[in-house]
């Protein structure tokens, strides 16, 4: 790479504005090696309160992230290449990352244009909602228990995006047929350039607002991570949630439009022993309260309980008729 110039470090603390002029000028000239970097980015994204939730949960692995994707190197990088030294060009690389995210409050994943799922990579952008789900604790763990041993042929992906979840179930159950749908086309696009970029040869996606399109379509297992965050909680997220659709977000007052039609239409589209995995985040409370009647299942993972529940389609059949009536409820 071609060095900067002498004046390239005041260049960027031109268009820098964190923490300030003559901070960014020092930065690009004192810090020289890629813990130097990490280190710098995660200091200053801690100054600048910034929220992690979008893949990385400190301001540590965001500025490691993005320090490496500015190196072109790999995420999982030996520590034995920490002390390795920028030139001039890398580093103005590095710094403008940060003044991204610090200044324009762009979650990591469209800055570097790859989330990591279920163990695997994922093209990121404003197209869909960043890859995060728990859930790919559970297509990594086979669905076990709760699958009980259960064959599965076919699997359905409801609320797709990005197509993490229905790509990572293909990957890991190489015999199983898995479909993915949903109502947003830009959504639809990138799922399939992830489709081709990890040549998920056993997986269709298809436009769907939810189960609309599916009729006579019939299923083992359905998973889905609808939109779940209530109108007051969507209208106070941080700034870095503005980035992604709105529409994979915002799901009513309680939280709950979309799943409660998914509880009401799933028995439709499953096979007589199969099961429905939904996740609902915080509205859990909200569910529990409208339906204690129905037998779900809340999945604990490894750092406790995450608002996603597993239920029989036997159960979702015996109490369809309540459930028939609080979606009727939903616009």
């Amino acid at each position: 790479m071609i060095p900067a110039r002498p004046a390239a470090g005041l260049i960027l603390a031109h268009r820098l504005s964190f923490p300030q002029i003559s901070a960014v000028t020092d930065a690009a000239s004192e810090l020289h090696t890629i813990i130097d970097f990490i280190r710098y980015g995660g200091s200053r994204f801690n100054a600048a309160g910034l929220t992690f939730g979008h893949s990385y949960d400190n301001a540590m692995d965001e500025a490691t992230q993005l320090v490496l994707h500015a190196l072109h190197l790999p995420h999982d990088l030996s520590p034995v290449y920490g002390q390795s030294r920028l030139v001039g060009e890398e580093k103005a690389h590095v710094l403008e990352l940060f003044r991204r995210r610090v200044d324009e409050r762009i979650p990591a994943a469209y800055l570097t244009g790859e989330a990591w799922f279920a163990g695997m990579s994922f093209k990121s952008d404003p197209r869909a909602l960043v890859p995060r789900s728990p859930i790919a604790e559970l297509v990594e763990s086979g669905f076990e228990p709760w699958l009980g041993g259960r064959e599965v042929h076919r699997a359905l992906d409801i609320c797709t995006g990005s197509g993490c979840i229905a790509i990572a179930m293909a990957h890991y159950n190489p015999d199983w047929q898995v479909d993915g749908v949903d109502i947003s086309d830009e959504a639809l696009t990138l799922a399939e350039e992830n489709k081709a970029r990890l040549h998920a040869g056993n997986v269709r996606f298809l436009k769907s607002d939810l189960m609309n399109a599916l009729k006579g379509e019939k299923y083992d297992l359905i998973v889905t991570n609808p939109p779940y965050v209530t109108h007051a909680e969507t209208d106070a997220l941080p700034p870095e949630y503005a980035h992604e659709p709105e529409l994979g977000l915002r799901a009513g007052d309680d939280g709950l439009d979309l799943a409660l039609k998914i509880l009401r239409d799933a028995p439709d589209h499953l096979n007589e022993h199969g099961l429905l995995i939904c996740e609902v985040g915080e509205a859990e409370r909200a569910l529990d309260a409208l339906l204690p009647e129905l037998p779900m299942a809340w999945v604990e993972f490894k750092v406790g309980q995450m608002g996603i529940f597993v239920v029989e389609r036997a159960d979702l059949v015996a109490h369809h008729a309540r459930i028939a009536e609080l979606a009727a409820t939903r616009p």
